[in-house]
């Protein structure tokens, strides 16, 4: 049975956010113009009362550089079991720290997966809260980041990562 889901749009520093909500939490962040964003979006329900407030106050902590809100319930977009392992992987990462693909990897127990880590870290549905941007190449090097390049670099100078 298909759920109900609901969006809102905000402003960032970043540009428009839309943000996608099931009945037990924050199912999507996706940023103007970003990769995967989801196929039918045509029956989403948009909805600008209180069910996005905890997102909007952790996201307007996160941008003002407080990041003392209280995390919103996730319910990311269904996602095979390997992509769920990664997607909790990293949540593990701390503010203003990266992680390389290997160690993600290494992880969730599956030291030789870092392209299958690759792939499922770009099919994220919840940037930022689940910090996919704090993903770095084994080399230091900034890689692909399905909200652009230039927001993931925004993102890491503003928690300070870079």
């Amino acid at each position: 049975m298909n759920q109900t889901l609901h969006f809102t749009e905000i402003t960032s520093p970043l540009g428009t956010i839309t943000l996608t909500a099931t009945e037990r939490g924050l199912s999507g962040l996706y940023f103007a113009g970003q990769k995967h964003w989801p196929a039918d979006s045509s029956s989403w329900l948009r909805d600008d009362g209180t069910r996005f407030d905890a997102a909007r106050a952790w996201l307007s902590s996160y941008f003002s550089g407080e990041g003392r809100a209280v995390m919103p319930e996730l319910d990311p977009a269904s996602g095979t079991p390997f992509q769920t392992r990664v997607w909790q992987a990293l949540k593990a990462i701390p503010k203003g720290q990266t992680a390389t693909y290997g160690q993600i990897a290494g992880l969730i127990a599956s030291p030789s997966a870092s392209r299958a880590v690759g792939a499922a870290i770009g099919r994220n549905p919840i940037s930022i809260l689940i910090p996919c941007h704090r993903i770095i190449g084994s080399t230091g090097m900034l890689t692909g980041y399905a909200g652009g390049e230039d927001r993931k670099r925004w993102l890491l100078e503003h928690e300070g990562a870079l």
